[in-house]
């Protein structure tokens, strides 16, 4: 594969602004940042443009043809948060540089009954094949029945483990079972065993605490019941834990919905008519949130050194989350973090650096030697106007250019 050369264009290499430099791509790699362009070399003109990192959601549950969504805005990867694109079932998708590559909690532990079992209908299947055989369901009620899940989610395939705190009084179902501390301490000690990284839904104060206590790495939600409390901020701080506020949600549960940016030409020449219904409804189940205290938590968060990471929580077309589409909805959590007080280079490290990270990508989420060539060339400069994240001009995943 000849080398490939992208000159001219402001660099963001994930964590900070590098200003104009050569990026040249050998394969599916990296192979320099800066110099001059190697002889032979495919050139791709950047002049007027920025080179980003591709985009990560760290929050997703995967749809029919969602992972190609994605990468038409940029998004290289995308972190399920309940799903079946497990290591078993994603052989395809590695290897497929028209899809988003993926990773996958696979199904997260709950008790029976409990989030989220309320939101399927009777009857309801997914709209697409299930694998030959099942997916086990982690549903655990007691400290030695999570730990026991533990080691079998991870030998089926899930990259890492997520536990379901949730009583339902958020999303209008109050009185759902729910996980306790110890049951899900005793799965995050198991967890730990085995090195893997753990997380858990957490919508409510309360449940946050229970993350914390529990020892769990992350939290994939802000919680919306109330407004944060210095005592909670430092909680979190002192833990070492994650964030995914998932500002795109929780407006969406408060009733707003996504018809401003289904209105914006460069995302409405990307979205079929399914994905735009679903972009322009909202959720709704908690119409007395206020978005404003989402946005003084993450500022809390942020100010107290909290590691903020960019996710949506998309799901599939005309069912369960509406206002939500994969890929448009994490540069709108990009514009929702700069609203809510983070600079825009802050963000972009949200969705590129930070949660290549705190999720232990170690091969992505930096434009550096070595590195994936997961590249967004956008034109404008999002490190200071992050709407121009939508500009999109070309993106690369492992190196090869999606078709326009």
């Amino acid at each position: 594969m000849a080398l490939t050369a992208i000159t001219g264009a402001r660099v963001f290499d994930g964590e900070k602004a590098l200003g104009v430099r050569t990026v040249v791509v050998d394969g599916g790699r990296i192979a320099r940042v800066g110099g001059d362009v190697p002889a032979g070399s495919e050139v791709v003109d950047g002049s007027g443009a920025t080179l980003l990192p591709g985009l990560i959601d760290a929050h997703v549950h995967s749809a029919p043809g969602s992972l190609a969504l994605a990468l038409r805005f940029g998004v290289t990867t995308e972190l399920e948060m309940q799903g079946m694109n497990t290591r078993e079932n994603r052989g395809a998708v590695d290897e497929d540089d028209t899809l988003a590559d993926v990773r996958s909690s696979g199904f997260a532990i709950t008790p029976p009954g409990g989030h989220p079992s309320e939101l399927m209908p009777e009857g309801f299947r997914p709209k697409w094949e299930l694998p030959p055989v099942m997916p086990l369901m982690p549903f655990s009620t007691t400290p030695e029945e999570a730990a026991a899940y533990v080691p079998q989610l991870l030998a089926r395939g899930s990259d890492f483990i997520k536990f379901m705190i949730d009583d339902g009084s958020v999303e209008g179902h109050p009185g759902l079972p729910v996980l306790d501390r110890a049951t899900v301490a005793a799965g995050v000690a198991e967890a730990k065993k085995y090195g893997a990284l753990t997380v858990a839904h957490a919508l409510t104060l309360d449940a946050t605490r229970t993350a914390v206590e529990a020892g769990v790495d992350g939290v994939t939600h802000v919680f919306m019941d109330r407004p944060h409390t210095d005592e909670v901020i430092a909680l979190i701080r002192d833990a070492g834990m994650f964030v995914i506020p998932c500002l795109t949600l929780g407006a969406s549960m408060t009733g707003r919905t996504g018809s401003a940016l289904a209105d914006d030409p460069r995302v409405a020449a990307r979205l079929d008519s399914a994905w735009d219904r679903t972009l322009r409804s909202s959720y709704n189940r908690y119409p007395q949130g206020r978005l404003d205290d989402l946005y003084a938590t993450v500022r809390a968060l942020d100010a107290a050194g909290v590691d903020v990471l960019a996710g949506t929580d998309a799901s599939m077309p005309e069912t369960f989350f509406g206002g939500l589409a994969h890929g448009a909805s994490l540069h709108h959590e990009l514009q929702y973090l700069v609203a809510a007080g983070l600079t825009p280079e802050r963000a972009l490290r949200a969705a590129t650096a930070t949660t290549a990270r705190r999720f232990r990508l170690g091969d992505r989420g930096r434009i550096a030697e070595g590195l994936r060539a997961d590249l967004l060339l956008v034109d404008g400069d999002p490190t200071t106007a992050i709407g121009d994240t939508l500009n999109t001009r070309a993106v690369w995943r492992r190196g090869t250019r999606l078709a326009a």
